[in-house]
């Protein structure tokens, strides 16, 4: 047993070693070294509590783009290395929200009374005063990204004086994205069963084609036919950057845990039939925005289904808006085609912050 133990050991710190030089190797590849650059990552105190953001950018006086993630709970810092080139033309702020990655970390579970829409549209709004504070601006570009499409969104209805422009992608306006996105879903089930010749199946799932309305019920019908015919989950990607979430630099064991954790803990808070991306939809906050607007969205996109956000991005009113189609695109394309979605940022977006 001892030598058993031994052999553990040796082969842990093997591990441990390996992955301390692939980090190693991942910094020396992100480095910012230009002289006006800017590669920061702290606590600050946002609503009351702690909460971590990373500043990268190779010039100070490019524009500052915030990125609202998605999940809930879907901290992007160990996902983001293919946004190196993004530092060239933008200072790129990655944010931990509350319930998240390292700010779930120094909070835990006492968050819970506290995952709000509204708390945390008020999360948003701070951070970015104290982002115009501390790097020297008067305006930020604002992108979210599902969830953070949906939070972000809040953020510039609230506070348009804060935003040159306001980007969203994989946009969720509420219950109808969901909707779109079970009938998608009840359509591929019908597909599976039928080249399965499935026909208990096929039984099920007539009524709720016929009428896919997205009930409990109905959910657990497709729930337990997803299981069945190995509906393969929708828009998986692969990360179109250097380096693996295990050996990004900074970012240790228990960051991956709390990254693990925290989208668990905030998708209990924040989706499902009683969350708010579920019981609120866009109308509610008017069509009418002072800043501009720009989607850019993958018209294979199987989690937020785009067809509800072009139809939303018809009603919008604003000085100049956008929709952006990127053909083949999923959900990720921030992440699976970061260097499209940047030319769409640098064409569509940039100019709006004026240098």
């Amino acid at each position: 047993m001892l030598g058993a133990a031994g052999v553990v050991i040796a082969v842990t710190a093997a591990g441990l070693g390996f992955r301390a030089y692939r980090q190693h190797l991942a910094a020396e590849t992100l480095a910012i070294r230009s002289p006006k650059g800017v590669q920061e990552g702290r606590f600050v105190n946002i609503g009351g509590i702690q909460q971590w953001i990373q500043i990268r950018g190779e010039d100070r006086d490019n524009p500052v783009l915030l990125f609202v993630h998605g999940g809930p709970g879907g901290s992007t810092l160990p996902i983001s290395s293919g946004w190196r080139p993004w530092e060239k033309h933008f200072t790129v702020v990655q944010w931990d929200q509350r319930g998240t990655g390292r700010t779930y970390g120094a909070a835990g579970d006492a968050l819970a009374p506290t995952m709000t829409l509204e708390r945390m549209t008020q999360d948003g709004i701070e951070l970015v005063e104290y982002l115009r504070a501390h790097l020297h601006k008067d305006k930020i570009v604002l992108v979210g990204h599902s969830w953070g499409s949906f939070l972000g969104i809040q953020m510039a209805k609230q506070r348009p004086d804060l935003f040159y422009a306001y980007v969203g992608t994989g946009q969720v306006v509420g219950r109808t994205t969901f909707e779109k996105a079970f009938e998608l879903t009840i359509a591929r089930l019908q597909q599976l069963a039928t080249s399965a010749n499935n026909k208990e199946a096929l039984a099920e799932l007539a009524p709720i084609a016929s009428q896919p309305v997205l009930t409990s019920e109905n959910r657990l019908i497709a729930d337990k036919w997803s299981h069945a015919l190995g509906l393969p989950l929708a828009d998986g990607f692969q990360i179109a950057g250097p380096i693996a979430p295990l050996f990004m630099p900074d970012v240790s064991l228990l960051d991956l845990y709390n990254w693990r954790k925290g989208a668990a803990f905030s998708a209990k808070h924040l989706t499902g039939r009683t969350g708010p991306m579920f019981q609120s939809d866009m109308a509610s906050i008017g069509f009418e925005f002072s800043i501009p607007m720009v989607f850019i969205e993958g018209d294979t996109d199987g989690v937020t289904p785009s067809e509800p956000a072009a139809q939303y991005f018809k009603e919008i009113t604003a000085p100049q808006k956008e929709f952006v189609w990127v053909r083949g695109g999923s959900h990720f394309i921030p992440f699976d085609r970061p260097d499209e979605f940047l030319a769409d940022l640098v064409t569509h977006v940039r100019p709006f912050a004026g240098n």
